[in-house]
């Protein structure tokens, strides 16, 4: 068998289980979901309370389809949870006051609401993550709607 060959069965497992990134990828994919959801907590940070109501929506939004798509990227729990735990860090720590009296969150209702309905999002993108099942199956028609045929009864 050359280098390149693929041994027969292999492709078969890889599409039963989803067909996700390798360890590699993952290894890679972590950090940047990391990274990823500080700087959107930072940016939410500013803009919910800038351009209220819609930057309330486009923070929590961009929160939510952070946690979503890292789930779906990674293949597992742990891409949502990566980046929905360092936002929750980072928003909890730009709550605090600094000695000089500054601060990025006001005592208004959208910061609550961001704050709060951003972590119950991360929360229900970690439960809800759609892990187990492959994002695309290969083995499936276009047509079939999501839904696999029904198995024909014999006899």
């Amino acid at each position: 068998m050359s280098a390149g060959a693929v041994p027969p069965g292999a492709t078969a497992v890889r599409a039963e289980r989803g067909g996700g990134p390798g360890r590699i990828g993952r290894a890679v994919a972590y950090p940047v979901l990391g990274l990823l959801g500080v700087l959107v907590a930072a940016a939410g940070s500013l803009v919910q309370s800038a351009w209220f109501p819609l930057g309330l929506l486009l923070a929590v939004g961009g929160a939510v389809g952070l946690f979503w798509g890292g789930a779906l990227a990674t293949r597992s729990k742990l891409g949502s949870l990566v980046p929905a735990g360092l936002w929750a860090v980072t928003v909890l720590l730009l709550t605090a006051t600094r000695p000089q009296g500054d601060f990025v969150f006001g005592a208004e209702a959208s910061s609550y609401l961001f704050l709060f309905g951003g972590m119950a999002a991360a929360g229900l993108c970690v439960a809800l993550a759609p892990a187990e099942r492959p994002l695309f199956d290969p083995t499936r028609g276009l047509g079939a709607g999501g839904r696999g045929k029904a198995p024909q009864k014999k006899g």
